[in-house]
């Protein structure tokens, strides 16, 4: 099969790269996928060295900052551009199947409808602001979608609320965990840290949910009770919002916290940093659908805490590899933390049983059998 794939951005953050195993698996499966994008970055340097071919096309992607009049304007003017070229694209390498990898991609369902061709359409989202928004968007979804994936029970019990006129199947998704933990880890050494040093670390895009405030809440009142404890947090953020990034970092500043915390910003050597901390926390104050840093911090044998929902609380076992806080009282979260620092032996463990627990449930090849499948009962 043909395969038209597109992508909201060219980082590789999760979902992006999800987007990349995806491909790989295809082209594993025979089929030619063919990868569309609105700018180069790294995934493109990825795709290139799996042989996927890649094109690059300005798809209109929504965002929360185009929620305006003169946005949505903005977004009109950039998705006539791209109908024509994708209306193109598509007949002329003779496309089967046009797969949206994210819901904030729209243009690839209609375009499907109007070629008369299969869509699949991939969510990795809980949107619930606006809910006008969310109603027409689950509106789209349940019309123009011949198939409907999700990544978490979480995602699913969000939108089977609001789409009922199709099935939607959940696929967990998996990660090639042979690259995680190789190594000790250089970060320590390049922060000139003690090897002795307990390192707390966290990754994510620098935004409004995901926490990076409320990790430095909790970070503030463990310091309190143990100040020879470092915390890194590594992220960027999408552009046109580097100002939070700024934020952040003064934050770190006027709080005097620069000793004790340490932001060291987008970073591609996830599996060094990943091996060089001894507990991996995701504060996310909104349901985070299925994180793929979680996979891959329990690949490296690290114990994860995370708050308690979206689809944290389906990939680890509470107080067995990881811990579940709450998402509004660093207090409390702190404290639980604060245990777990206690027990060098429970850390070893909660990480050791945290790789079990990814190889059982989130393989890559579950995660490759499943989407095969899909494509195939698709086409």
């Amino acid at each position: 099969m043909n395969i038209l794939i597109l992508g909201a951005s060219s980082d590789l953050y999760g979902g992006s790269k999800i987007l990349s195993i995806v491909a790989k698996i295809l082209v594993e499966g025979k089929h030619r996928p063919i990868v569309v994008i609105s700018e180069t970055g790294e995934l493109v340097d990825k795709l290139n060295k799996l042989d996927v071919e890649v094109r690059i096309i300005r798809l209109g992607i929504l965002r929360r900052k185009y929620l305006s009049i003169p946005g949505i304007l903005n977004r009109i003017n950039v998705t006539g551009k791209a109908w024509r070229l994708l209306g193109k694209l598509i007949d002329d390498e003779k496309i089967n199947i046009v797969y949206s990898n994210t819901t904030g991609v729209l243009i690839g369902a209609f375009l499907a409808r109007r070629k008369k061709i299969k869509h699949i359409w991939h969510i990795h989202e809980i949107i619930t602001k606006p809910k006008i928004f969310t109603k027409v968007l689950s509106f789209l979804v349940g019309q123009y979608s011949d198939n409907i994936i999700v990544v978490s029970d979480a995602v699913k019990n969000h939108w089977k609320k609001y789409i009922q006129q199709k099935p939607i199947t959940r696929i967990y998704n998996g990660i090639d965990t042979s690259i995680y933990g190789k190594s000790d880890g250089l970060l320590r050494q390049e922060l000139n840290l003690n090897q002795s040093d307990i390192l707390i670390g966290m990754i994510g895009r620098v935004n409004h949910w995901k926490g990076q405030d409320y990790f430095i809440d909790i970070a503030k009142l463990i310091l309190e009770k143990q100040p020879d404890i470092k915390f890194i947090i590594a992220g960027d953020a999408y552009p046109g919002n580097e100002h939070l990034v700024d934020k952040l970092i003064n934050r770190i500043k006027n709080e005097q916290l620069t000793a004790s915390i340490h932001y060291i910003g987008y970073r591609t050597d996830i599996p060094n940093i990943l091996s060089s901390i001894d507990i991996f926390v995701l504060p996310s104050t909104s349901p985070d659908p299925f994180p793929t840093v979680i996979l891959e911090a329990m690949a490296s044998s690290k114990p994860v805490v995370a708050t308690k929902h979206g689809g944290a609380c389906e990939m680890i076992a509470d107080e067995i590899t990881g811990l579940l806080i709450p998402f509004d009282d660093a207090k409390v979260s702190s404290g639980k933390i604060l245990e777990l620092i206690g027990d060098k032996t429970r850390i070893n463990e909660m990480g050791r049983l945290a790789k079990i627990r990814i190889d059982a449930h989130f393989s890559l090849d579950s995660f490759r059998k499943s989407i095969l499948n899909i494509f195939k009962a698709t086409f």
